[in-house]
């Protein structure tokens, strides 16, 4: 199964290039089957790695950014892939 963890934060505004290297920028002790990173509009960045792995397993995923990097508290979401089309 494939597992895919979305971290997504927004950065004050202003500081987006700065929360997209700060991402880019953490390791994890684990590595995925494949990590994407994004840069949106009011300076959101997303990241998305994917995992060989069940729903409920217990992974690494990016940490908080430490400091006054971002606005709110970082959201994440875990989905199971369906495959693709």
């Amino acid at each position: 199964m494939t597992v895919a963890l979305m971290w997504e934060a927004r950065a004050v505004e202003g500081r987006g290039r700065e929360l997209l290297t700060w991402a880019r920028a953490q390791t994890l002790p684990a590595r995925p089957l494949r990590r994407e990173t994004f840069h949106g509009s009011h300076d959101r960045v997303l990241v998305i790695t994917w995992w060989d792995a069940e729903l409920d397993a217990e992974l690494p995923e990016l940490p908080e950014p430490e400091g006054e990097l971002v606005t709110r508290m970082v959201h994440r979401w875990r989905f199971e892939s369906m495959g693709s089309d």
